[in-house]
C-alpha cells in the first residue's frame, strides 16, 4: 500500500477528503520524525511504537572489494508493533 492508498482508506473511513487524509498523513509523519530526532518515542496505543535506535560504530567489508572499511555510529528509526489481543 502507498501513501494515496492509505489516503484514500483513510478518507472513506474519516469522512474526510484525500487531501485532508494526505495532510494528516503527512503530520504525523513529521510529528514522528521530530520527536525522535530528540531522542523521544511515539507509543501509539494499539498500533506500535516508534523510537530511535543506535547503532554503533563497526568494521565492514566492501563487497566489491573486500577491502575492510570502517562504518560510522548512527542513529535510526526503529518501529516496534504493539502486541495484538488473543480475540482480533
Amino acid at each position: 500500500m502507498n501513501k494515496g492508498q492509505l489516503a484514500e482508506m483513510m478518507a472513506d473511513s474519516a469522512g474526510m477528503t484525500k487531501a485532508e487524509a494526505a495532510r494528516a498523513i503527512d503530520a504525523l509523519a513529521r510529528a514522528v520524525t521530530a520527536a525522535t530526532d530528540q531522542g523521544d518515542s511515539v507509543v501509539l496505543q494499539g498500533f506500535g511504537t516508534f523510537a530511535p535506535r543506535h547503532r554503533a560504530a563497526r568494521t565492514g567489508r566492501n563487497p566489491a572489494t573486500g577491502e575492510t572499511i570502517e562504518i560510522a555510529a548512527s542513529t535510526t528509526l526503529g518501529f516496534k508493533a504493539a502486541k495484538r489481543k488473543a480475540d482480533a
